[in-house]
């Protein structure tokens, strides 16, 4: 699916996603990426939901979100709370739910000004590993 250009054009803005990947700014990932409004998109280490691990969510937490998208691939699927403590100590909130919906909210609160993180997992790649 493809989204429309908006005024945040100066920020990281999901312009793109499907089944393999994700646009960001019209830039393709294949790979599970960490996407923030004012830094350019980073490859997180992360190539099945079932191999998140508490350090997953600690690199995150460094960069002081107010919030995670977390976009789970296809379907929603939940972490376990003792996997995102790093960020629940700090009262940064984390959302999952599948990656499409992951995107389309990242897209709104970054336009709303919100100090947002997008963690999307692509499942199945082997450049972020």
């Amino acid at each position: 699916m493809k989204l429309h250009s908006s005024s945040t054009e100066k920020y990281q803005t999901v312009t793109g996603y499907d089944r393999a990947g994700v646009e960001i700014n019209a830039q393709r990932f294949d790979y599970s990426v960490l996407v923030m409004p004012e830094t350019a998109p980073r490859a997180w280490p992360v190539t099945r939901f079932e191999d998140l691990k508490a350090e997953h969510f600690e690199a995150i937490a460094a960069d002081k979100p107010d919030v995670v998208i977390l976009g789970t691939g296809e379907r929603q699927r939940f972490v376990h709370p003792r996997l995102v403590t790093s960020l629940s100590s700090q009262r940064i909130g984390v959302e999952s739910m599948d990656s499409h919906a992951a995107c389309r909210t990242y897209n709104i609160l970054m336009g709303e000004g919100r100090k947002v993180t997008l963690a999307l997992i692509i499942e199945g790649d082997a450049k972020a590993a």
